[in-house]
């Protein structure tokens, strides 16, 4: 039997947990209700996510525990940052738990989490979501596709 490895294209169902059991993302519910492919060793998907299916068989399921430096990292303090509310849009009312969509110099969209409002500013934060976070994982490997 065919075992997972670097180059190859693989096939996941998996649903992924925070440590306190609260699921945020799935292959079976909500935003990503279809099994994940993706190449190992491409770095499509967190490095600790790619270590895990590494060396996997086809059919094989694994229930896996990602610290953050090998998922979306530490939170970086430079990514939170205070903007003019006059750079926002006039008609909506900023709020805390908003994500706003600004875009970068190279045109591609970076979503913005708002953390504070004031009456003069919004503090945003760049950060990833899930950084700071450990990620507990669940997968089943249903395909390999060989690179070779």
């Amino acid at each position: 039997m065919p075992i997972a490895k670097k180059g190859d294209t693989v096939t996941v169902e998996y649903e992924g947990k925070f440590e306190t059991g609260e699921v945020f993302d799935s292959t079976s519910h909500g935003d990503h209700s279809h099994p994940l492919t993706f190449t190992l060793g491409n770095s499509e998907v967190v490095k600790g996510f790619d270590k895990a299916v590494l060396g996997m068989k086809k059919g094989e399921e694994k229930e896996f525990t990602i610290k953050p430096e090998d998922a979306y990292g530490h939170p970086n303090p430079k990514l939170i940052q205070k903007l003019p509310r006059t750079k926002l849009p006039k008609d909506q009312e900023p709020k805390i738990g908003l994500i706003l969509m600004l875009r970068s110099q190279q045109g591609h969209q970076i979503p913005a989490r708002i953390i504070e409002v004031d009456d003069k500013e919004i503090t945003i934060d760049l950060n990833h979501p899930l950084a700071g976070k450990t990620l507990i994982f669940k997968i089943k490997l249903t395909e390999i596709k060989s690179s070779r």
